[in-house]
């Protein structure tokens, strides 16, 4: 497939994997390409692991399935390295991207991930700061945009925007808007 970036994330029900890889799917709509968005469960209930797919491309996607071998994978939830394979599939070139209070070295390090490009971001303490409460799907998505070059910040903010303030008291959006805008910002790689 033509320039196709394909995205696994990885959370526990309630901390808004889904919710995330659902809606950089529609960002990217905004950007003029082609994209899918989409959850799979297993046990459907709070805090059991569960994964998130998003697929973009710069032409139509024809393929209808799970995301087996990822060009990223974001991690919501670190303690899920003790529970599923993180890294199942993944290519070597393929980037990882964990809210963790690791730096990508020690996260390295403390899994024993080898090769692949490692980035990390305080996700939960941006959430919390920023939203009132521990929420990280929103500065995760922020931090994406950063490690994967698109969608670019200022469309995700305006999308943001467009679609909280149709569910939300303006306050809250710009409180998720600032979470996006500090995690695209603090995020580390190596």
């Amino acid at each position: 497939m033509a320039n196709i970036i394909e995205i696994r994330w990885h959370g526990r029900g309630g901390q808004g994997a889904k919710t995330a890889a659902t809606l950089l799917a529609d960002v990217a709509l905004s950007e003029g390409k082609y994209s899918q968005g989409f959850p799979e469960y297993g046990p459907e209930r709070m805090g059991a692991p569960m994964k998130g797919f998003t697929r973009i491309s710069d032409a139509p996607i024809r393929v209808h399935c799970g995301i087996y071998h990822p060009g990223i994978i974001v991690v919501l939830d670190e303690t899920l390295f003790d529970v599923v394979d993180i890294l199942e599939g993944a290519p070597e070139d393929a980037k990882l991207l964990v809210n963790s209070p690791c730096s990508p070295a020690e996260l390295r390090k403390k899994h024993k991930v080898k090769g692949r490009s490692v980035f990390t971001v305080e996700a939960t303490l941006i959430s919390i700061e920023e939203l009132g409460r521990d929420m990280p799907n929103t500065p995760m998505m922020g931090a994406l945009a950063k490690v994967a070059g698109t969608p670019k910040l200022e469309t995700l903010i305006k999308d943001l925007d467009k679609k909280f303030t149709h569910k939300f008291a303006r306050k809250v959006v710009d409180d998720n808007i600032r979470a996006v805008r500090r995690a695209y910002e603090e995020v580390k790689g190596e």
